[in-house]
């Protein structure tokens, strides 16, 4: 309600300070949108609707001054919908501190602040500014409880934490998050979390019960992300910290996906002209807390990785992608620290020891309502056995992706449509030592499922109202899974030297299981950035280890994303 009152008394001064002009803090780079903040699936419509040569989509987390720069570039008139107007009226007030707007301000400032010093605008609960600085602090809140058919014990989840970011001089800008989470997970989540000795997307958990909301077998965790970075110079910009990155512009990532927990991180990241290079060095966990290592350090392993996106033109991006994973002794390999260097020659000149990708990805837009997308991983494979031999031959190992992202489906405003297609080799993301394979903390660092998989997901959304959104998820996969005694190359924490043979492998391979999933979701916003939502999710496994999953829950979330988890 409090946004249908910002729409219908300030859109049409903002549409007038557009049009005469406003301008951006000009910052090589700023902070990062969170990869599970509402504001990406708005961000994913503007890169769509308004193509540019200066924002490369498939760099993620996404940029909050690439997003300031795309609500300069909205086409502005006086026939926004108030759909449209939602989203750049909610794109302004997230973005306050970086475009250079002072008459906008009344306008975007709450009207009537909490107890005078809180959310005296919409997205912060706190805010200090100066001339020189600025800081803000907000809640972070999650409460789901449903009920999964079958399971006596509730599907429930608290999420509580607070999130702090500032800048300094616009030139040093910083984020911390920290999130504490007790959550009880449907039957065949918690399989896999007891198989693989991780909670997705996070770290260290304990156990955890509670008669108050009548849970059983759950998990206590905890979640951080902090970072400090600075603008080196115009074009470069340098980020210290905690936390995961993305590259594609897909529902997955086969080369390089924000699924596993966090990770330390330093990140380069370079934009001249048409070109935008990244790269990322990064410290990572070549096995879990809950693995029976003992009461000693976990042991690390290391990773670098550089993308070079290029701008054919303000429709088309394509990129190229490199990484190495690597196991020493507790240091990392200083070769592998040159920012322009082929990591396959360092690796070769070291005796060929760690573990490397290639990749490929592309995207383009078409009259402004389509995007195509597509990557091609090569972990390792020859020409001859791949097409002309053809025996199977097991380190034929690869990945392709292929989708389609439509907005306004058909010419209805809002109806949103993406459809992708995945494809992984058996042994893909491993290594002759299971300590350089592309993994962290236990989970990948690619495809969550790991690889041996064919996979499709559908994704639609509909705005039914400014602030009422309904959304659909189909994913249906197929998949080779591991038995106890043999490797056929869907884990990917196992040696590949354990694989069952050298020739004759084929996609799919092993215990075939066969996963369809729907989940239905409706989604109420009740204020910037806080959303209540009811769902619903069928989940049918049949092959190997067959089982039906009905769940029904609801809750509501404040600064957090809610997207289902697609295992």
């Amino acid at each position: 309600m409090l946004m249908m009152k910002y729409l219908t008394t300030g859109l049409n001064g903002i549409f007038l300070l557009l049009l005469l002009g406003v301008t951006t803090t000009g910052l090589t780079q700023n902070l990062n949108i969170p990869a599970d903040h509402p504001a990406n699936d708005v961000v994913e419509r503007w890169l769509i609707s308004n193509s540019s040569k200066d924002i490369h989509p498939a760099i993620r987390p996404f940029n909050r001054n690439d997003w300031a720069q795309l609500i300069l570039k909205k086409k502005i008139n006086a026939h926004l919908n108030p759909k449209d107007s939602t989203n750049l009226l909610y794109s302004m007030i997230e973005n306050q501190d970086f475009i250079n707007c002072d008459s906008c301000k009344p306008v975007l400032k709450s009207r009537k602040p909490l107890l005078t010093y809180f959310y005296k605008t919409p997205a912060d609960l706190l805010e200090f500014k100066s001339d020189y600085f600025y800081l803000k602090l907000n809640p972070v809140f999650g409460m789901t409880i449903g009920k999964e058919k079958g399971n006596e014990s509730n599907i429930f989840e608290n999420s509580r934490g607070i999130e702090l970011r500032g800048g300094i001089d616009s030139k040093v800008y910083f984020y911390s998050r920290i999130l504490e989470t007790q959550k009880r997970f449907e039957n065949y989540i918690t399989d896999r979390i007891n198989r693989f000795n991780a909670v997705p997307g996070n770290g260290f958990y304990k156990n955890y019960n509670s008669s108050i909301f009548d849970v059983k077998n759950g998990f206590d965790f905890n979640n951080a992300t902090a970072y400090i970075g600075f603008n080196v110079t115009k074009h470069i910009g340098a980020q210290f910290g905690y936390g995961n990155n993305f590259i594609g512009n897909g529902i997955r990532s086969l080369l390089l996906s924000d699924y596993s927990n966090n990770y330390l991180y330093f990140k380069l990241n370079t934009k001249v002209g048409r070109f935008h290079y990244q790269n990322i060095f990064g410290e990572l966990q070549a096995a879990g807390a809950r693995d029976d290592i003992g009461d000693v350090l976990i042991p690390k392993k290391y990773f670098a990785a550089h993308y070079l996106s290029y701008a054919i033109n303000k429709n088309w991006h394509a990129g190229i992608f490199e990484t190495v994973v690597f196991a020493r002794k507790d240091h990392f390999d200083f070769q592998y620290l040159n920012p322009v260097i082929l990591y396959r020659s360092v690796e070769a000149a070291l005796g060929s020891p760690d573990n490397v990708l290639i990749g490929f990805n592309v995207s383009g837009n078409i009259a402004h309502t389509v995007q195509l997308y597509g990557q091609l991983m090569l972990d390792e494979f020859l020409f001859r056995e791949l097409i002309k031999d053809n025996r199977g031959w097991w380190a034929n190992k690869f990945g392709l992706q292929g989708g389609i992202k439509y907005i306004n489906v058909l010419g209805v405003d809002h109806l949103d449509l993406q459809l992708e297609a995945n494809l992984v080799m058996p042994y893909t993301y491993t290594h002759a030592d299971s300590t350089a394979s592309y993994t962290h903390y236990n989970q990948a660092l690619a495809h969550p499922l790991g690889a041996n998989l064919v996979e499709g997901i559908a994704r639609v959304k509909y705005r039914i109202l400014p602030n009422l959104q309904a959304e659909c998820w189909l994913q249906h996969y197929k998949q080779g899974l591991d038995s106890n005694t043999s490797n056929w190359g869907e884990n990917i924490l196992t040696t590949n030297t354990s694989r069952v043979s050298d020739y004759g492998n084929k996609l799919l391979q092993g215990l075939r299981t066969n996963v369809t999933r729907l989940t239905f979701r409706l989604e109420w916003k009740f204020f910037h950035n806080m959303n209540a939502f009811g769902e619903y999710s069928y989940r049918r496994q049949t092959g190997y280890n067959e089982q039906t999953l009905h769940y029904a829950g609801a809750g509501f979330k404040i600064n957090i994303g809610s997207k289902p988890l697609l295992l």
